[in-house]
């Protein structure tokens, strides 16, 4: 065992977070809810909110320092807020040789470090990460265009539930087998054969962090705290318009590495500028073992086609589809849906898409609803919920970049269908620099050959297509297949029927989706919970893996066996 390992605060770390490491493995089993991070702002004090915005104003327009990073060249920047707001950082600039030659060096500590000493670790950057949770939100807000609210939740406490979630797995799966163990096999009337036989993890080694544009911590977490929880020093390449709340976290990790007496440089930062291709170069390097993807179907397809080397997790793109067959609360699921499309602007992997709804209509407690009616209905329900632009903004956000615009004004100029309800431009009240669009809503026909085309195509951001279909068992059929050929990160129904309702689950497990049913309150298809809901299945082409199960962990490490004769 190293030395770094056996520095005093490791030990002291360990007992500090020993009894959330415990919390968390029992929530894991239990799959309740259960969070040590509060998602209230309020809940980190009365000046928290002030002292965050002030600590993210000073890390604008200045060199963003990371001590004892590799670096050469000018440093790397240009993120511009979805808000209208130059941040104007420049980041430490590293060729992949330097990055690599550095966490290679401190990979030997990392690994002998062991799992209890690696959590302990992972559960301090996190409660550090968490103690910033307002700064944070402000470097998610001014990256990815969230609302301050869904920034400050899914930016900070949410994705700190998801980096612990990845922890805790973490450690079971790498302490599933005893560290040593006796063996003795009976010889009948000979002495017994005796052994010890010792068990010991080995890290897979180096990992690629590769950062999305809209979820920098919320997707980019999971695959973090997973690798270095099971010993791999991690290179985090953040997306070049969302670099710093990557940069953030990568500067916390290195303050407790260090602090604990290992190398820094376990973690580190690969920022480039817009239009780079470092993810790829550093994606087919031979030492990166590991690599964690979020973003387009075209990039992950490329590795994990071209990156052999490595295991390879990534979460792309998918059709995300609600089938509409019957509901006791009409009025509760048209308020449900419409929030579940406005939400971050459609912005989100989890969004549903295509409202497939029968052309015969629904029943409803309010009565039978037409197709058109229930269209008009549900629009009517958006501009309900976005009538007044401040409420609007807190819910919407900002337009990301610029190809979801370009989707938005496409659906405003008719290019996918006829409009149910078109899109408007929304003012901020506090960013006059923003650029918010309302979602548009779309009816498009089954049955139609150009139409079915532009519902089998994911559409990301505000639009959303109404497809009317001949009854719901060709809906159920037509999720089916959508979720199997493109791919999906969420499926919904609403039915009063047992039989519909065992058709959707069939479909559901038979094409690999997790599937919401009837929801009319407070929890919305695009949102998961850490701990109890599992993102993604890992089972159909929108995504390999999951956040978080057993296998987004396991393959992270293999476990060596050392046997002697006792």
């Amino acid at each position: 065992m190293s030395a770094a390992v056996t520095h005093p605060l490791v030990a002291e770390l360990t007992e500090r977070h020993r009894a959330t490491l415990e919390a968390a493995l029992d929530a894991a089993a239990k799959r309740d809810y259960w969070s040590p991070y509060p998602e209230f702002p309020k809940a980190y004090g009365e000046s928290a909110a002030a002292d965050g915005r002030a600590a993210f104003e000073s890390l604008l327009n200045r060199p963003f320092d990371l001590p004892g990073h590799p670096s050469e060249g000018d440093p790397v920047g240009g993120e511009a807020s979805p808000y209208g707001l130059e941040l104007g950082i420049g980041y430490p600039h590293s060729g992949p040789d330097a990055l690599i030659t550095a966490l290679t060096a401190a990979r030997p500590a990392w690994a002998a470090a062991g799992p209890l000493a690696r959590a302990a670790v992972a559960l301090e950057i996190l409660a550090r990460i968490n103690a910033r949770s307002h700064e944070f939100a402000n470097a998610v807000m001014h990256t990815t265009g969230q609302a301050y609210p869904m920034a400050f939740q899914a930016g900070g406490p949410h994705a700190q539930d998801r980096g612990l979630e990845a922890v805790a797995y973490a450690y079971a799966e790498q302490t599933r087998l005893p560290r040593s163990a006796g063996w003795t096999k009976p010889q009948g009337k000979r002495d017994p054969l005796v052994m010890t036989k010792e068990f010991t993890v080995v890290p897979r080694g180096l990992a690629l962090l590769i950062g999305c544009n809209t979820f920098p911590t919320w997707n980019g977490f999971p695959g973090l705290f997973a690798s270095l929880a099971t010993g791999n020093p991690v290179l985090v390449k953040p997306h070049p318009r969302a670099v710093l709340p990557l940069a953030l976290t990568v500067r916390i990790a290195r303050e407790v590495l260090a602090e604990a007496g290992f190398d820094p440089n376990t973690v580190c930062l690969a920022a480039e500028h817009e239009g780079g291709t470092v993810a790829a170069t550093l994606a087919v390097r031979p030492e990166i073992r590991l690599i964690d993807y979020t973003g387009s179907t075209s990039f992950g397809d490329w590795l994990e086609e071209h990156a052999g080397q490595a295991e390879v997790y990534t979460e792309k793109a998918g059709v995300n589809t609600v089938v509409v067959d019957s509901t006791d609360d009409y009025r509760g699921m048209l308020n449900n849906l419409a929030f579940s499309l406005s939400l971050y602007s459609g912005q989100m992997c989890t969004t549903p898409q295509n409202l497939l709804i029968p052309r015969t209509g629904i029943g409803t407690d309010q009565g039978t609803k037409s197709y058109d009616e229930v269209v008009g209905d549900l629009a009517r329900a958006i501009e309900g919920l976005l009538s007044d632009d401040a409420r609007a903004t807190a819910v919407l956000g900002a337009v990301v970049n610029p190809g979801v615009l370009r989707r938005s004004a496409a659906a405003a100029g008719g290019e996918y269908g006829e409009l149910a309800l078109a899109p408007r431009a929304v003012e901020h009240p506090e960013f006059p620099g923003a650029t918010v669009r309302t979602p548009a809503l779309v009816k498009l026909d089954a049955d139609k050959p150009d139409d079915r085309t532009v519902l089998s195509a994911e559409c990301f951001g505000p639009v959303s297509f109404a497809v009317a279909v001949g009854n719901t068992a060709a809906a159920v059929e037509l999720l089916r297949e959508t979720v199997r050929t493109q791919g999906a990160m969420t499926a919904s129904g609403y039915t009063t029927s047992p039989e519909v309702e065992a058709a959707l689950v069939g479909a559901a497990l038979d094409a690999g989706v997790s599937l919401s049913l009837n929801l009319t309150g407070g929890v919305y298809a695009n949102q998961t919970a850490a701990f109890s809901d599992l993102h993604g299945t890992g089972a159909n082409p929108a995504a390999n893996s999951a956040y978080c199960d057993g296998a987004f962990v396991a393959d992270r490490f293999r476990t060596v066996e050392i046997r002697r004769h006792a």
